[in-house]
């Protein structure tokens, strides 16, 4: 039986792990292949055929939308799915998507179950997915979740449906909604400001207020307040929610300018998670994030946060 291969492009490699480990976990024997940017995907498409490409959008040396725009002009490429996995969601950039022929949209962060459901909408649209199906290997609960509480830190995976019903075709106000997958988009938004009383609400922290973004975890999104920030890193506080982000959860830092009100969608996971006070139902938590994007474009914007210290009245980062 012939191999089914897929190839995962991001420059991010706790991103490219993720994804892998997550497939690997419920398609067994398939082939996996990865590249760290779209130049070099480019180098591998051009002499390797692929049955599903899952991308990243904003990579250094040539984007996922370039390739995508690359890939869809060669001979014979018109048919293979091509997935964009990215923390873009916003309907101006969903279009630009449709029209240079995506599949699909994988919003960042995802679900194991969202990304599984995705790869098997896009498999099954390929005639691909049959051929796991004729295996009758099925994984187990257990190793499904085993696998996903090692990436998301003893989290299971959310049970809630991962993406709306596939819309009919030459519908593009539905083909929006299903690339979008609904929170999805409305997460990639520019966060809402917070509430006054929420910085303040720390009873024991004396420092002033010194910025304001949005930190979204797979089916969670928490306005925060930024403590500190670095090329590497950020230190952020967030209200207690429904539930706690989890160590080594995947996430995405939402970074506002006032100027322009541009936005950095920064990559990352939640390295550490403590309480703000000494008591077990703290409100409020301290939550660390390690970046793993690699794009020149975000760390460039970073350092313009960093370099403007205080003279920017939304952030005041660290050294």
């Amino acid at each position: 039986m012939a191999k089914v291969s897929v190839l995962v492009v991001d420059d991010a490699p706790f991103i490219r792990d993720l994804v892998k480990k997550a497939l690997r976990s419920y398609f067994p024997g398939l082939q996996i292949e990865e590249a760290t940017n779209g130049r070099k995907a480019q180098q591998l498409l051009s002499r390797v055929s692929f049955d599903l490409i899952l991308c990243d959008w904003e990579m250094p040396e040539m984007s996922g939308l370039e390739l995508l725009e690359w890939f869809r002009a060669q001979p014979d490429q018109g048919k293979v799915p091509f997935v964009m996995v990215t923390s873009r969601g916003d309907k101006d950039n969903v279009v630009q998507a449709i029209q240079a022929g995506v599949s699909d949209y994988v919003g960042k962060p995802f679900t194991n179950e969202q990304l599984i459901a995705k790869v098997k909408k896009a498999l099954h649209r390929a005639g691909k997915l049959a051929d796991f199906q004729q295996r009758s290997v099925t994984p187990s609960g257990g190793t499904a979740k085993d696998s996903v509480s090692a990436l998301m830190g003893g989290r299971a995976p959310s049970s809630k449906p991962a993406s709306p019903p596939a819309p009919s075709p030459g519908s593009s106000s539905g083909s929006i909604a299903a690339l979008t997958g609904g929170p999805s988009t409305s997460a990639a938004k520019p966060a809402p400001a917070a509430t006054p009383a929420a910085p303040a609400a720390p009873p024991k922290s004396s420092q002033p207020v010194r910025g304001q973004g949005q930190l979204r975890v797979a089916g969670e999104q928490f306005a925060c307040v930024v403590k500190t920030l670095s090329l590497r890193d950020a230190l952020v506080v967030v209200r207690r929610g429904e539930r706690m982000p989890q160590v080594f959860e995947s996430g995405v830092l939402d970074l506002e300018q006032d100027g322009d009100k541009s936005v950095a969608r920064i990559n990352g996971y939640i390295h550490a998670v403590a309480a703000m006070e000494p008591k077990v139902d703290s409100e409020w938590l301290k939550v660390t994030v390690k970046f793993v994007d690699q794009d020149p474009e975000k760390m460039e914007y970073l350092s313009r946060l960093i370099a403007s210290g205080t003279a920017q009245s939304h952030y005041s980062p660290s050294a």
